[in-house]
């Protein structure tokens, strides 16, 4: 990408994974790719490879064939995958309803002060006071999103009911930093500050944004399904990493490079982050989509989990200001969809506010 610095200007080094690691579509691809990638050119008329060896194999037609695209894939019957369905329940709502107690959080001396000043009470809306937080659907709050997003992962460290794992992701054969690892490192599970301080790093150093870490939950539920692995303390921290590097990637119009991350982790290097991404990739089936109807189901459930566990979003007073900016939105995305009404020529009814526009509407009535 210009970059002599960049992930194109390397090559990625041989993976340590095993053959059956790697998922059958991916190797039924990569066995086409290289019969088609080779030709020759004979009187002036390129001949592929794929030409001839189609003659003597008239089964790889077929194999080509039966290869569907993404967005056709089905699964299974009795096979449901959050990160695609959105009716399935997502992962980490039901496994932080394992424990109901939550997780012990230590309050500082404000929310203390503020819990004391106000009672123990909630604050409600009436009819002269609205109170509403600053995050939506379409803008999230990076800092909550990014606190619920850790707390997720937490609850999916805590409450996993298997250790199946892979190399790729073990911090012990790939450190992330130079300091040397304990012998107990996937003993015990880290804390959500510790989650939440991990995550806070990257994403405030690469300056990415709320909706990015929505994403990133989505591709690290996708690669537990399809991978069938389980988040550990010994790999948490480069499943997410790898989660975080590829939604950056796919969500942001500037993404940031692979060196760039180089510069907030010293100690890793580009070739290291290159091989994660790739087989990250691999794992995921190179299934990077996601609807807008999961993403959406996404964020209401972490703001679920976030009232489970008493991490409400701030409220404040709506202002007179605030309630004009949310007018003209609705205001905007109504008559959008007026306009997509009669396109399609669907009948849109009228209010009575704008049939009496030109003046008092008189009925028809008849008098004996």
């Amino acid at each position: 990408m210009g970059n002599k610095n960049s992930c194109c200007a390397y090559s990625s080094p041989q993976s340590d994974r095993k053959s059956k690691d790697i998922p059958p579509v991916y190797e039924e691809r990569h066995h086409i790719h290289q019969h088609t990638s080779q030709h020759h050119l004979t009187d002036g008329v390129v001949h592929t490879a794929s030409t001839a060896a189609i003659h003597h194999n008239p089964e790889m037609v077929d194999n080509s064939q039966t290869l569907q695209h993404i967005s056709e894939r089905e699964a299974t019957e009795g096979e449901e995958d959050p990160s695609v369905d959105p009716t399935a329940a997502t992962m980490f709502l039901e496994r932080s309803k394992v424990e109901n107690g939550g997780i012990t959080r230590k309050r500082s001396q404000h929310q203390i002060a503020q819990h004391n000043s106000s009672g123990g009470l909630k604050k409600s809306s009436s009819c002269s006071t609205i109170y509403l937080d600053d995050s939506t659907v379409s803008q999230p709050n990076l800092k909550n999103t990014v606190k619920c997003v850790s707390l997720a992962i937490y609850y999916h460290i805590k409450n996993r009911q298997f250790d199946r794992r892979l190399d790729i992701f073990d911090e012990k054969l790939h450190p992330l930093t130079h300091d040397p690892v304990p012998n107990d490192y996937d003993s015990h599970n880290p804390e959500h500050r510790q989650i939440y301080k991990f995550v806070r790093t990257l994403f405030n150093a690469a300056q990415l944004t709320a909706e990015c870490a929505i994403i990133t939950l989505v591709y690290l539920e996708r690669l537990l399904t399809y991978a069938e692995l389980d988040i550990a303390p010994c790999n948490w921290k480069r499943m997410v990493l790898g989660a975080i590097l590829l939604a950056s990637k796919v969500w942001d119009d500037q993404a940031v490079w692979n060196v760039d991350y180089c510069q907030i982790l010293k100690d890793i290097t580009v070739e290291d982050m290159n091989e994660l991404e790739r087989q990250f990739l691999e794992l995921l089936q190179f299934n990077i989509n996601v609807p807008s109807s999961v993403y959406a189901k996404y964020y209401f459930d972490l703001r679920t989990l976030a009232e489970a566990n008493e991490l409400s979003f701030p409220t404040e007073p709506l202002s007179k200001e605030r309630a004009q900016k949310l007018e003209a939105m609705s205001r905007v995305m109504q008559d959008k969809v007026t306009a997509e009404a009669l396109k399609n020529g669907i009948k849109k009814w009228s209010s009575m506010d704008n049939i009496s526009q030109g003046g008092p509407r008189r009925s028809v009535a008849i008098l004996s």
